[in-house]
């Protein structure tokens, strides 16, 4: 059985790549993808931002940067 942190750490993960492959996504379309809860969504991006591998240019929506990143 997975841990909280080995499920968030999954979770963050999935959603970096969903980002990824769409471009820009909304917090929204996050929410309907993963079903889980907007506040939980927004935790999950606030870490992925604080890591600079997503931006919000506009309020609501979110793409990665720049940053080189190894997914494994």
């Amino acid at each position: 059985m997975k841990t909280s942190t080995d499920r968030m750490l999954t979770r963050i993960k999935s959603i970096y790549l969903y980002i990824k492959q769409r471009g820009t996504v909304t917090t929204n379309e996050l929410v309907e993808e993963f079903g889980i809860t907007q506040r939980t969504i927004q935790r999950d991006l606030n870490v992925l931002e604080y890591n600079k591998l997503v931006e919000s240019p506009t309020r609501g929506k979110w793409s990665v940067t720049k940053k080189k990143t190894r997914v494994s």
